[in-house]
């Protein structure tokens, strides 16, 4: 596939005036490989497998934006919902999933979650 010049003119115009970006690059997440009957290894599951695919989630969107020069805003993670994947856990359960969460959150530059 061919760019025109006049495809590349209009994007530069859409960026330059009418503040084109891409509002949020999402990457998906599924979770449900990582089930297991010791919450503790489900923990180490969650936060490895978020560690492993997100890990470069941010530069390589900034490596996007920087190659094509249309501003990317937001960078997020989306999961499989953790009451599927600790299904029939406790409180306490919960608690220490959303601990690695937390955990996963900071060494993959940060997310947000329901």
């Amino acid at each position: 596939m061919t760019i025109s010049p006049e495809e590349i003119l209009e994007t530069i115009q859409m960026i330059e005036h009418e503040s084109l970006d891409v509002r949020t690059v999402t990457m998906g997440i599924s979770l449900l490989d990582c089930s297991h009957s010791d919450v503790k290894v489900v923990g180490e599951k969650v936060l490895a497998k978020i560690e492993r695919l997100a890990g470069k989630l941010r530069e390589t969107a900034k490596g996007i934006e920087l190659d094509y020069g249309i501003p990317i805003v937001n960078t997020r993670i989306a999961i499989t919902p953790i009451s599927l994947v600790v299904a029939g856990g406790h409180k306490d359960d919960f608690i220490y999933i959303a601990k690695c969460l937390d955990e996963a959150a900071k060494r993959v530059g940060g997310f947000s979650s329901l």
